[in-house]
């Protein structure tokens, strides 16, 4: 058997996919290249990939089967698969603890203002105070505030679970329609948005959500309000938010997850007025050491299935 894995470095050189070679042939390839994907897959059987499109001009005849190293597939083309008979498999709920935890690591980095607290001591200001303790810019607790959540999936729970713990008042907006949980209060988008003081997005991405965050919508917000995007970048419209946060409509934002990745150098998210209201990491969120490692795992235990004959995350 011949394995490509496509996309290497977006995993991290700190895991390994040494336990592939175990099944026979093992080419890895960086994201960038000079030669066509489809030369990259000429005799290979099992290919990996995550964005790489995976379509007729791209799959070579001999591809038997494709291993998503994600749980989205919107670079694959079923329905080329489905009559070719090449087999898919994503990897679904690897993340959840990784994309939780940072969804908080953003909102209390933005609560409490952490940059500005660490820069005024950092740049002497403390020291030179002449006072123990300094609260300007004030900041709040999360107990007894309302945490807003879009998505309320596998991580919009996980998320809604943190916020219990913290003492939040949960509400949800599905985006579908469909989520019939009764463990949380079902609202509309516009009690969402007015009653949260944190807002989060979890959900999956369609072509009719695409800038469900605008001006109009944040306008709804809050003026203290914090918006958490670590789901898709084209939920928000990013324009809208730098006017939202350099006119006060809500009071900060972290993302993860960007329109464009990576983020162009002419994009508005950097050309902000007052960056201590905005954070922007990496699209980062979804990839603890933990996270990867589970991911590999994973990946291997489809590919087990697949070669003893049994459907396992199978999406084709």
């Amino acid at each position: 058997m011949r394995i490509a894995i496509l996309e290497r470095q977006t995993y991290g050189e700190d895991v390994s996919f040494e336990a592939f070679s175990k099944y026979g042939q093992v080419d890895v390839y960086s994201l960038r290249t000079d030669e066509p994907i489809l030369d990259r897959l000429e005799n290979v059987d099992v290919v990996l990939s995550n964005k790489f499109p995976m379509n007729q001009t791209t799959l070579s005849s001999s591809v038997k089967l494709i291993l998503q190293t994600g749980t989205g597939y919107n670079n694959i083309d079923v329905e080329y698969c489905k009559k070719k008979g090449i087999a898919v498999c994503n990897v679904a709920g690897y993340s959840t603890q990784s994309v939780a935890q940072h969804t908080f690591a953003l909102a209390l980095s933005l609560l409490e203002h952490l940059q500005e607290y660490d820069t005024m001591v950092k740049n002497h200001f403390y020291s030179n105070s002449g006072v123990f303790s300094i609260f300007t810019p004030y900041f709040s607790e999360l107990s007894e505030k309302t945490w807003g959540i879009i998505g309320l999936g596998t991580i919009g729970k996980e998320v809604a679970k943190i916020a219990n713990a913290f003492g939040c008042k949960v509400i949800y907006y599905s985006t579908s329609g469909k989520n019939t949980n009764t463990e949380y209060e079902k609202v509309d988008l516009d009690t969402l948005l007015k009653e949260s003081d944190v807002l989060s997005l979890h959900a999956a991405l369609t072509d009719k959500d695409v800038h469900l965050i605008n001006k109009e919508t944040l306008k709804k917000m809050k003026p203290s309000a914090i918006l958490i995007n670590v789901a898709r970048g084209p939920f928000v419209n990013e324009s809208d938010l730098v006017e939202a946060l350099d006119e006060g409509y809500i009071a900060g934002a972290g993302l993860d997850v960007m329109e464009k990745e990576p983020l162009p150098l002419d994009s508005p998210l950097l050309k902000i007025k007052n960056p201590n209201r905005l954070i922007l990491t990496p699209h980062m969120a979804w990839g603890s050491k933990e996270a990867r490692t589970r991911l590999i795992d994973e990946l291997l235990l489809n590919l087990d299935a697949y070669l003893e004959g049994k459907r396992r995350n199978r999406i084709v």
